[in-house]
């Protein structure tokens, strides 16, 4: 193998035997293979590709194409049913983090164990300790078993010793999302100086955002074969268009199925009709100093209909409840829209739109419904609500982290209507002829 590859992976396979009842195995063994009692099932087939020297290189694709398989595969610790692997240095995975931990050992314990797994020498462990102990940050409990911590300070742990091994090749399956927001801060900044140290990586994740941001290449896997391999930004733009289509194709499903169940159903008078079906917030984070909060809501197209999916310029409705269970002086509901990469795009509250609420009581409720023209390009999107309790949104009554996710789709017709770039700015132009000119 070239000195510049750090794994080559040529017409790699993995099948697994799918027995339909646990007795056809003793029949299998029995029969020593002139009778076949089971299925095959190709987790991966025929998948080749390279990784050169300080590559970073990513991994994408749908839950069951094959990714996690591939990395074990590479890791070592799933064997091949066909193809082989070359791997030239050393290599650490971020796999299933954890998984070497012996409960009943102390946190120091389990570093030492699970640092020599990984290759280190008791010298080096010594001189990585008191780093590994700051990466992971659960204090005093570095003495305590492991089977008292709680599940979060459990995997920061064991990202902490396996970020700070220093590899030449760095596996990572998903690990980026572990902890809270600071840690996963903290873990970006780390893989980021891994890269920059001229690490290979090779990593899945199903945010495309990261790895647009940080890899060379990628492949998309898709049912265990490789769809496509090539260009970071590309691979990820397609994958993701894919994901928008099906998106759109079960969006429309769903409005035909609503639309057809309003036919059938009985209808009140023409003012309901008009009014949102509104559902509880399930937000992924939810805080705030309460007093007044948002009770329900709902993501509308402009005919009212329930909608995830939109097209550029399409007016995109948001419908918030609200209810006071104190008497609120001023407050500021709004919403925020951020990219698939957490980038924030556009915080709009009711004083932006030139309402102010104020002297609501205790018990009063209010729906609002906010109408937007969606100017940014076919993409991911994520939503949150909340009530500002100042119109500069440094204390909050209520906030409903990532409530939605809504998607622009692509459209070629719109394409000269939207320009280049992320947002769509309306804009003017003006022509004058001089001279000769035009």
């Amino acid at each position: 193998m070239s000195s510049d590859i750090a794994i080559r992976v040529n017409n790699l396979g993995k099948c697994y035997k799918i027995y339909d009842k646990p007795h056809d195995r003793l029949k299998q063994s029995l029969w020593r293979g002139r009778k076949q009692f089971y299925r095959e099932f190709w987790a991966l087939r025929d998948i080749s590709f390279e990784v050169k020297k300080g590559e970073t290189v990513g991994i994408i694709g749908r839950n069951g194409s094959g990714k996690s398989t591939l990395l074990q595969l590479i890791c070592g610790t799933l064997t091949p049913t066909t193809g082989e692997i070359q791997i030239n240095g050393r290599i650490a995975a971020l796999l299933e983090l954890g998984s070497g931990f012996n409960p009943e050992f102390t946190g120091r314990e389990n570093v030492y164990m699970n640092a020599t797994i990984l290759g280190l020498s008791r010298q080096e462990i010594d001189a990585k300790y008191d780093e590994i102990v700051a990466f992971a940050d659960i204090g005093d409990f570095i003495e305590q078993p492991v089977k008292t911590y709680s599940s979060g300070m459990y995997v920061r742990l064991a990202f902490s010793v396996a970020i700070n091994v220093d590899p030449d090749i760095l596996v990572v399956d998903e690990a980026l999302s572990v902890g809270d927001h600071a840690f996963q801060h903290k873990c970006i900044s780390r893989f980021s100086q891994i890269i920059s140290d001229g690490a290979s990586i090779l990593f899945v994740s199903h945010d495309v955002g990261v790895v647009q941001a940080h890899c060379q290449r990628a492949a998309w896997l898709d049912c265990g074969n490789i769809r496509s391999i090539g260009k970071a930004s590309e691979i990820s733009d397609r994958y993701y268009q894919s994901i928008i289509e099906e998106n759109a194709k079960y969006d429309r499903v769903q409005q035909v199925t609503i639309r057809r169940s309003e036919e059938n159903s009985h209808t009140d008078s023409p003012n309901d009709n008009k009014r949102a079906q509104l559902h509880p917030v399930n937000p992924s984070k939810r805080w705030g100093r309460k007093g007044i909060e948002i009770t329900e809501w709902a993501l509308c197209n402009d005919n009212g209909d329930q909608c995830n999916s939109f097209h550029f310029r399409d007016k995109m409705k948001i419908v918030m409840q609200l209810m006071a269970s104190e008497d609120i002086p001023v407050c500021f509901p709004g919403f925020l829209l951020r990219d698939i990469k957490g980038n924030f795009l556009t915080g709009i509250t009711s004083r932006t739109c030139g309402h102010e609420l104020e002297g609501l009581h205790a018990g009063d409720e209010l729906q609002l419904t906010f109408t937007i023209e969606l100017l940014y390009a076919s993409d991911n999107y994520t939503i949150m609500l909340n009530i500002a309790c100042d119109d500069r949104g440094v204390d909050f009554y209520d906030v409903c982290e990532n409530v939605e996710n809504f998607f622009i789709l692509a459209d070629p017709v719109d394409r000269p209507r939207y320009g280049y770039g992320r947002v769509f700015l309306p804009t003017t132009l003006e022509i004058i002829k001089v001279g000769n000119a035009l």
